[in-house]
């Protein structure tokens, strides 16, 4: 049985697409057959893991827009049983090419159906905004989480992002949950962190993951070579950090 999990915060910054990647490598190295779809227009994710985007043909843009048969978007990676679907800087003014299609806001589900069955996960990168293309992916999914960065700001958005699946839960998509929300950027020797990580906890209690995701220097440095962490360096405490939150996943979905 698929789930679909979307990575959602119209804040930039919270180490969203970084968490995407190696959540999906780690699910990948424990066996599970992984898609990652990027569903922001910078392509990091894509980037991130090796697709260099002036050469893909063909990306989610031409399958949302030229309806291409998504198959044709599908891009193996280094790491086994981790597929990718990249973006495409063209995804931008997707949104405004979507805007006269009747149920516009299902288009990246209908995609997804046809292949869905042959994942065991799906993720979802959304770009940081709430625009057409994130409420695609939220359709889409069966559940979102929420990076949220331990940092003074970090409480500030979630607020409205909370109100968008709620809205999109009660028209679009009754069946969507929240995941969990991923403290990420955490330094045990700052006192504010710590009280981030308390307020948040307080305020969601048991929809806060039990594994909080480290600010570590390697996990910035894998992206620029193209790989994740876990191939980058297995011994990081990024690498480990998301090999547990790919864990706690499973878990919670077996």
């Amino acid at each position: 049985m698929v789930k679909i999990i979307a990575l959602a915060n119209q804040k930039g910054g919270v180490g969203k697409t970084t968490t995407t990647i190696n959540l999906a490598a780690s699910l990948a190295t424990l066996e599970k057959n992984v898609l990652l779809i990027d569903a922001d227009p910078q392509a990091n994710a894509s980037s991130g893991l090796g697709v260099n985007t002036k050469d893909i043909e063909c990306s989610l843009y031409e399958c949302i827009i030229d309806h291409v048969d998504i198959r044709e978007a599908i891009y193996t990676t280094d790491i086994e049983h981790l597929d990718i679907i990249p973006s495409h800087i063209d995804l931008v003014g997707a949104e405004i090419e979507m805007l006269n299609i009747d149920h516009r806001e299902q288009m990246l589900k209908k995609l997804i159906e046809p292949i869905k069955d042959e994942y065991d996960f799906i993720l979802i990168d959304c770009s940081p905004s709430l625009g057409l293309i994130t409420v695609n992916a939220l359709t889409a999914a069966d559940s979102v989480i929420i990076p949220v960065q331990c940092e003074y700001f970090a409480l500030e958005g979630i607020s409205k992002l909370l109100n968008t699946i709620k809205i999109i839960k009660s028209k679009l998509n009754p069946k969507l949950e929240i995941e969990g929300f991923l403290m990420t950027m955490y330094d045990s020797r700052l006192r504010l962190a710590n009280q981030i990580y308390d307020e948040v906890k307080r305020h969601f209690q048991e929809l806060v993951f039990k594994t909080v995701i480290h600010r570590n220097v390697k996990l910035g440095e894998a992206p620029s070579h193209g790989l994740p962490a876990i191939l980058y360096d297995a011994e990081s405490t990024g690498s480990k950090n998301h090999l547990a939150l790919a864990k706690e996943i499973i878990n919670k979905n077996s």
